[in-house]
């Protein structure tokens, strides 16, 4: 097989996690003797560098000609970057919300796993997370809501007065429920809907197009829930969560919540996927602009979310399970980068954990 693949290196440890990411890819390839070329696409404060804007229309373009894009973290330190001294909608973040946009990528997951191997890191007690720990997916729409609805800054009466709007229509609803529910019949076959409909009109829609939708999937259980009360279970109860559909804002915290309680955000990988296989995949970790260029970054969420670009948008998942399996591997067998270390364990540098996964492979 052979496949294009844009990498976005991007900013702060991007470069180092994309790396190893492409090495492990690169030791499938071998494996199971496909080809895959790389296309090198700027975006963000890299971009910004390059360009003077965080995205433009030949990455754009160049997107639109790969069959994945895999990308490392973008952003810095808001306190010292030059990049947080322009407007707004120059700044590296704006060129990640613009992508997304332009390749209509409208349905981000989130994979919240529970290693057994790294228990000890979970910050939740013991007898809350259980012998058998969690495994969950979030389910987030990622190109309407809050994020993308108009906004402005006036004066309103003498007073400066800011304005955001929250935007959904049916059809948007419509489409990213249908992705949670096909996700949902190939897992344990429920489907938690989290919304603020006790509040906001656009939740009611958001539960009413949701019912809806459920009814075409008979198989699979559908439970609504507010989105506090949400935030509340994830870290009281996380068993009880299997796929959980949210809107753009609620997606994205809830999304952080459920990755720390698994001990490391280094360790979640993430897709965005638009309605063709397409997809971008992309650690759920920032930047870390205190640690890039030492060698310390823990590559694994990256590599993850190169294993759920072959499931995906390639359509390898022999391939993909070897991936997930390598990183299996190393942790069994008890290597460790520094965020997930503990005492016994083998202590890593970003490299060197590259190494040991793409040599599993």
């Amino acid at each position: 097989m052979n496949r294009k693949i844009g990498l976005i290196y991007g900013d702060g440890i991007g470069p180092e996690i994309v790396r190893e990411a492409k090495k492990v890819l690169d030791a499938v390839c071998a494996k199971y003797g496909h080809t895959f070329t790389y296309e090198r696409l700027l975006l963000g404060g890299e971009s910004i560098d390059a360009n003077g804007y965080p995205l433009t229309d030949e990455t754009v373009a160049a997107a639109k000609t790969c069959d994945a894009v895999l990308m490392g973290s973008i952003g810095g330190d808001a306190k010292t970057s030059p990049w947080y001294q322009l407007e707004p909608s120059r700044r590296p973040e704006a060129g990640l919300l613009g992508i997304r946009k332009a390749l209509g990528l409208f349905a981000n997951l989130r994979p919240a796993y529970l290693y057994h191997e790294l228990r000890a890191a979970c910050p939740l007690h013991e007898s809350i997370i259980g012998e058998e720990g969690f495994d969950m997916i979030i389910v987030r729409e990622l190109t309407g809501g809050l994020y993308f609805g108009a906004r402005k800054t006036e004066l309103v009466d003498g007073v400066m007065t800011a304005t955001d709007t929250l935007t959904y229509n049916e059809n948007e609803i419509r489409r990213i429920a249908r992705r949670a529910f096909e996700i949902a019949c190939k897992r344990r076959k429920k489907v938690t809907s989290v919304d603020k409909a006790n509040v906001l009109d656009s939740s009611r829609l958001w539960r009413k197009v949701v019912t809806e939708v459920s009814a075409d999937y008979p198989e699979v259980a559908l439970e609504h829930m507010l989105v506090d009360n949400c935030a509340m279970q994830l870290v009281r109860d996380p068993k009880q969560f299997d796929v959980i559909l949210t809107e753009n804002m609620f997606g994205d915290i809830l999304s952080d919540e459920a990755s720390m309680v698994t001990g490391s955000i280094g360790m979640l990988s993430s897709a965005s996927l638009n309605e063709t296989s397409f997809g971008l995949y992309e650690p759920s970790h920032g930047s870390a602009p205190d640690i890039a260029g030492t060698n310390q970054a823990n590559p694994i969420a990256t590599i993850l979310s190169a294993a759920m670009m072959l499931r995906f948008s390639l359509d390898l998942d022999r391939e993909a399970d070897a991936v997930e399996a390598a990183v299996q591997k190393a942790l069994s067998d008890g290597y460790r980068t520094g965020d997930i270390w503990s005492e016994g364990c083998i202590r890593l540098t970003t490299t060197e954990m590259g190494d040991r996964i793409a040599g599993a492979v």
